[in-house]
């Protein structure tokens, strides 16, 4: 009779033999083995090992130690002096991180803390129980903070913890605003700052910011000047930077006006803005620092148009750069397809198009900031296919067609006084057409 909490599996082969017998499997066994061995260690019987650990003593067993903790198993294993030894002395160690170790072997449990992580990390690395420095590094991702993130960074990489230093990077970047604020920002290496200052996915409103992320640091380590400075600089794209700021503040700023590479720098930000307005430098050449950070390209808008049935949408879909995925926006007041879409002073303007009955001549404004549309004035004539443009200020409504024909006209958008007024028309009435602002 195969007992209550046992379990029996029949055995059978092709010429009979072992005919009539059973494999007898009983799980609790294995949680009467473990609890068995945590009361040995609890109770400091049949211990075959103590580990020292400063002033502190923890009787022990070999054998759970090398089922556990590979340093432990690769010493009993070997034919070093320690093999053979009752008490092995473990130098450098924080004595509770140890104990907790030890605990964790016996009970598969461990307590983290603020104030036990790092020294745990600290022995689970050295002593490759990776089980813990995993469970380590996600508490200390889940503790995160502008204030400390930049130290994790440091103590993460003294221990070589990409994983960690990973979780750090993206959470510095995601807070680059209150992490420069932070007292220990100009305490992080110049190879750190390097790095951090390089990423495109700083979560910033503008360049501008880097910049004085980069400066204010650079100040605060005037003795990294000769290897670094040009270095630390070259990480902020200074042709993203205005005209303006580039006048008024980074060609005034004295280290930068010392330092013959930085000096490039600047001119190479000067020459990108030429480079766009009237093509006097055609040789530029684009690079990383001509390239946008994520943050600061924002969100790519889908506006209306329609769908199988032909029926317009009042829906938009947005595209975000930073998470590599799309989201439905707020819905527009009217339905529109072949819509005229322009982003001008951080809104989007949808002019026109057709709701499915009529052409529509009426515009709406998205504001991010009350995430809302609004409808404003609209066109002097109503029509779809038009193309848009903003030269400076003004937004222009060029061409379009209706039912009947395709349009000459062109309209300008007086954004302050909410007016259109017709202005030069086309030569050539054009439909569906396109149009780019160039020297703006």
């Amino acid at each position: 009779m195969v007992p209550e909490h046992g379990k029996q599996q029949k055995r059978s082969s092709a010429d009979g033999e072992g005919d009539g017998s059973f494999v007898f499997e009983a799980q609790e066994a294995w949680r009467d083995f473990h609890s068995s061995l945590q009361h040995f260690y609890e109770n400091g019987e049949l211990c075959d090992v103590t580990l020292k650990v400063g002033s502190r003593l923890i009787p022990c067993h070999k054998l759970v130690l090398a089922c556990v903790v590979p340093y432990f198993r690769a010493m009993f294993l070997s034919d070093m002096a320690e093999a053979k030894q009752d008490l092995i002395e473990i130098r450098d160690f924080d004595a509770d991180a140890i104990q907790d170790l030890v605990r964790f072997a016996y009970s598969s449990r461990l307590t983290l803390t603020v104030d036990n992580v790092q020294p745990l990390l600290y022995a689970a690395c050295i002593l490759q129980v990776e089980l813990i420095a995993r469970a380590c590094c996600e508490y200390m991702k889940a503790h995160f903070h502008p204030s400390n993130c930049l130290a994790v960074r440091t103590f993460a990489e003294s221990h070589n913890r990409v994983d960690l230093m990973d979780m750090a990077d993206r959470y510095a970047s995601e807070h680059f605003g209150e992490v420069v604020e932070c007292e220990d920002f100009v305490c992080v290496s110049p190879q750190h700052l390097k790095t951090l200052l390089a990423s495109s996915d700083l979560n910033i409103h503008s360049e501008t910011q880097v910049y004085n992320a980069a400066v204010k640091w650079l100040k605060a380590n005037v003795k990294h000047h000769e290897l670094w400075l040009d270095q630390i600089l070259s990480q902020v794209r200074l042709p993203l930077l205005s005209v303006d700021f580039l006048t008024a503040t980074v060609a005034k700023e004295e280290m930068i006006k010392t330092s013959l590479n930085c000096r490039d720098l600047l001119d190479e930000a000067r020459n990108y803005h030429m480079h766009l307005s009237n093509k006097s430098v055609p040789d530029f050449e684009y690079s990383i620092r001509t390239t946008p950070r994520k943050h600061t390209a924002g969100v790519l808008f889908c506006v209306g148009g329609r769908g199988g049935s032909g029926d317009p949408f009042r829906s938009i879909e947005c595209y975000s750069i930073t998470k590599n995925s799309w989201f439905f926006g707020p819905e527009m007041n009217s339905r529109r397809r072949h819509v005229g879409v322009i982003s001008v002073g951080g809104k989007v303007y949808a002019v026109g198009g057709h709701d499915g009955n009529e052409h529509l001549g009426n515009m709406e404004v998205f504001d991010p900031h009350t995430n809302k549309w609004m409808m404003k004035a609209s066109m002097n004539t109503k029509r779809r296919g038009i193309a848009l443009a903003a030269l400076g200020g003004p937004i222009y409504a060029i061409g379009g067609l209706d039912d009947n024909s395709c349009f000459n006209d062109v309209e300008r958008y007086d954004i302050e006084s909410d007016r259109w007024s017709a202005v030069a028309p086309m030569n050539t009435p054009r439909g569906g057409v396109g149009s780019v602002a160039l020297g703006v």
